[in-house]
C-alpha cells in the first residue's frame, strides 16, 4: 500500500510534476490529483495502482511499508516514528563529556 504522502514525497524526490507522472504511469492528471488529495492510503483500482507504483519504482523509488527494512543500496528519506523527536538535537545531547 502507498499512502498520498508517500506518493508526494517520490514525485518530489523525482522532479516530477502531476502531469509528467501520470503520463509515466499511463494515468489520468484527475487520477494523480486525486490519490495525491486523499487522507491515507491511496485508493484506486488495482490496475491504476500497479500502474503507479511501477512507473514510480521504474523511475528508481523504492517504496517503503512501515517498520519494514530497505532492501535498496541508495540514499533515502524515511520519516521517523511519532514518538521521537523532531528539529536538531539539543544542545546537551551535542556537547562532548569532559
Amino acid at each position: 500500500m502507498i499512502t498520498a504522502a508517500q506518493l508526494r514525497a517520490a514525485r518530489a524526490l523525482l522532479g516530477l510534476d502531476q502531469r509528467q507522472l501520470a503520463e509515466a504511469a499511463q494515468l489520468s492528471l484527475p487520477t494523480i490529483q486525486r490519490m495525491e488529495a486523499s487522507e491515507g492510503v491511496v485508493r484506486g483500482t488495482v490496475d491504476s495502482l500497479m500502474k503507479l507504483v511501477g512507473a514510480l519504482e521504474a523511475a528508481g523509488v523504492e517504496l517503503i511499508a512501515e517498520n519494514a527494512p530497505s532492501t535498496g543500496g541508495g540514499r533515502g528519506v524515511r520519516l521517523k516514528t511519532p514518538g521521537e523527536p523532531k528539529g536538531p538535537p539539543s544542545d546537551d545531547t551535542t556537547k562532548e563529556a569532559g
